[in-house]
């Protein structure tokens, strides 16, 4: 399989990202602030309802199902609950960054990491923000975040520069290219229809923080909004979709490559990596219907390689993995709907539909609590391996109540017969979401225990291709677990005996609470 080109320092954690709810290692609490996500399989669906005057709010499981039959006999992987309120964590008071981790470092046991820094927001921010990101190239860890892009150093945390922008960030695609670049989404409009104006883009260096060239993309022909960007880099081409639009640049550049693609259907969002997908949506004969495909498309002409047809009914809702393609799908509502999964073969006809019996499998998007930002590619909780003699689908399931906190199973699917090969579960009061495959083995994020439960941390596990008892790799301190536990949806990147948590979205029931918000917190000797 070829894999998107790691971040330097730390690697991918997913397979072309992946997705679906949850903090990486436990469920969502409901946001006390309003929320900005939406179905990337509802876009249109959601445009409507906003004309009609209503205002749709919330985010949802999904899963992938897809069908060259146009049959709707699909297994359903989980139908869609309500989550319990969890517990959050313990207050850090007024204590400083660095004087935390010397306090969780003190209290170590043998054998356990240390904390390497942790980060706080400490920027006043209206009503929250979401942070995009981060990045990683060379010595190098970069964030966006509401007008300023920031680099910091993977060693110590401290601020090795800091971009500051005309305006509100309002799209990122998830991963740089290989040489360090990320290309941004900028509103240009600051008024009260700022929202329908994320539609200038800019290059910027990670490894320097240096701005390249500045695009502002013509509107005019489409008549569009432009509000729900997804954005995507595959090799030197960033891609823009969203609500029927397609645009391509060249990122080393800037120059236009290509738009609209032809033909009447139209983009909903590209996933990028090594290989660049798209969610395409094509109308019907009946009024306000849409069909869904997936497409491969040339990133550098536009050109459609292959097409593999969703089953009616069924809306793609993130992709884990676009070498091999691992699609999630989702039909019915956001709320209450059902998911499954589809894995293709490299020219997009259907390969296997894992099978989960009687598991509901999710996969874990930190994008839906962001207010902006949710690409095809952001989620979690799905490992692919591809070696000829393992060959394996690698899944969380969805959480479930388990005291004051939560615990799940990691189940293991063979990719060409979509058939259970085994079930492991997580600890107590623990999840454990997969990030990679390395070495042959599963990565896994485990998160923190809940509060009662002392002398227990999080930190990075592994299983074999049989499965078994997940064995650690890199045991973050037990004396951080309350720290940690406050990381809700967290991001998570591991590699080189390293972890870092970045938390996706700002917010805070009073300004304070906001300043002194821990938003990255790194792990490693």
């Amino acid at each position: 399989m070829s894999q998107p080109p790691p971040q330097q320092g730390f690697g991918a954690p997913y397979e072309p990202r992946p997705g679906v709810y949850g903090d990486p290692g436990q469920p969502p609490q409901p946001p006390n602030r309003p929320s900005g996500a939406r179905s990337r399989g509802r876009l249109v669906g959601l445009v409507a309802a906003v004309l009609a005057g209503v205002l749709v709010i919330g985010a949802g499981v999904w899963f992938v199902v897809g069908g060259d039959d146009g049959s709707d006999g699909e297994k359903p992987l989980a139908q869609e609950t309500a989550e319990p309120e969890r517990p959050g964590a313990e207050s850090n008071g007024k204590k400083t960054p660095a004087a935390e981790a010397a306090e969780i470092n003190k209290g170590r046991k043998e054998g356990e990491a240390k904390v390497r820094w942790i980060q706080k927001n400490g920027v006043d921010v209206p009503l929250g923000a979401s942070a995009l990101g981060p990045w990683i190239t060379g010595g190098i860890v970069a964030k966006a975040m509401y007008r300023t892009v920031s680099g910091y150093s993977l060693e110590d945390g401290s601020q090795k520069w800091s971009l500051r922008l005309p305006a509100d960030v309002c799209a990122a695609p998830t991963r740089p290219t290989a040489d360090g670049k990320i290309v941004i989404g900028l509103l240009t409009d600051t008024s009260a229809d700022a929202e329908e104006n994320c539609d200038r883009l800019q290059m910027i260096d990670l490894a320097t923080g240096e701005a390249g060239w500045t695009v502002t993309i013509d509107r005019a022909p489409n008549n569009d909004m432009l509000r729900y960007v997804i954005m995507a880099i595959s090799g030197d081409v960033v891609t823009i979709g969203g609500l029927g639009r397609a645009e391509a640049y060249r990122v080393s550049d800037g120059k236009r490559l290509w738009g609209k693609l032809p033909g009447p259907c139209e983009v909903e969002g590209f996933a990028g990596g090594s290989v660049l997908l798209a969610s395409v949506n094509c109308p019907t004969r009946s009024k306000g219907e849409v069909d869904q495909e997936v497409r491969r498309i040339d990133p550098v002409t536009g050109r459609t390689l292959w097409t593999y047809k969703v089953t009616k009914g069924w809306n793609v809702d993130a992709v884990h993995s676009v070498d091999p393609p691992v699609i999630f799908l989702r039909k019915g509502p956001l709320v209450g709907g059902t998911s499954a999964i589809a894995v293709l073969n490299d020219d997009g006809t259907l390969r296997s539909r894992p099978a989960p019996g009687g598991d509901a499998l999710e996969g874990r998007c930190p994008g839906k609590e962001r207010e902006l930002g949710w690409n095809l590619d952001v989620c979690m909780g799905v490992a692919v391996d591809t070696d000829t003699d393992t060959d394996t689908l690698y899944v969380a399931t969805k959480p479930r109540p388990a005291g004051r906190s939560f615990t799940n199973d990691v189940v293991a699917f063979d990719m060409s017969t979509g058939k259970k090969k085994w079930k492991v579960p997580s600890p107590a009061t623990q999840t454990l979401m997969p990030l990679r495959v390395e070495g042959g083995k599963v990565l896994l994020y485990l998160s923190p225990p809940d509060p009662k439960t002392k002398g227990v941390g999080a930190g990075i596990m592994a299983l074999g291709p049989q499965g078994g008892t997940a064995q650690p790799v890199l045991r973050h301190p037990a004396s951080a677990a309350a720290t940690e536990r406050a990381f809700e949806e967290a991001i998570v990147l591991h590699a080189d005996g390293r972890s870092l948590l970045m938390l996706p979205q700002v917010s805070g029931e009073t300004d304070e609470a906001e300043l002194e918000l821990r938003t990255m917190i790194a792990f490693g000797d």
